[in-house]
């Protein structure tokens, strides 16, 4: 298990574009890939539902958990897609 805590960068947040981005990536692994956001709740990364419901906006913090065959390749992905703002404004 690896994990490490992002922050949202884009104006606009976690809205539907982002989050289905981040579902795209998140299928593309075996390895479980969960975040936990600013109210503690834990939604798997694979569920577009589950990232809708952290409602996260911009300077938000999220921890990303991933375990599993592919776990170390899965979080780098995972923080280069936060990193990068999703190709939104910053």
């Amino acid at each position: 298990m690896v994990e490490q805590t992002v922050t949202v960068k884009n104006r606009a947040g976690v809205h539907t574009r982002p989050a289905a981005m981040i579902v795209k990536l998140a299928a593309q692994f075996k390895s479980d890939i969960s975040f936990i956001g600013e109210n503690s709740m834990r939604i798997n990364a694979k569920s577009i539902i589950g990232v809708m419901t952290l409602a996260a906006a911009q300077g938000t913090d999220l921890h990303i958990i991933t375990n599993g065959a592919d776990e170390t390749d899965a979080l780098s992905k995972m923080v280069a897609l936060f990193d990068s703002g999703f190709g939104e404004p910053l």
